[in-house]
């Protein structure tokens, strides 16, 4: 039951990122060409920040899962 716990807040977290990344797409078209990372857009930057970040997610859920001998 925990790992569902765990699962659930990693994902609405995940959801709540690309939701914000959505909104500004689809209401702020302006800010995607900001250059935020030495001259790399802000569309790139969140967008590469969204695949890295579920990457993280991911790593996060199999190392609590293998910390408690879940994951082998």
């Amino acid at each position: 039951m925990r790992h569902r716990r765990l699962d659930l807040v990693l994902f609405f977290l995940y959801c709540g990122l690309y939701a914000g990344f959505m909104g500004i797409a689809a209401f702020r078209q302006d800010w995607m060409a900001w250059p935020v990372l030495g001259g790399v857009n802000l569309a790139i930057a969140y967008g590469m920040g969204l695949i890295l970040g579920a990457i993280a997610l991911a790593l996060v859920a199999t190392l609590v899962r293998r910390g408690e001998g879940e994951g082998r």
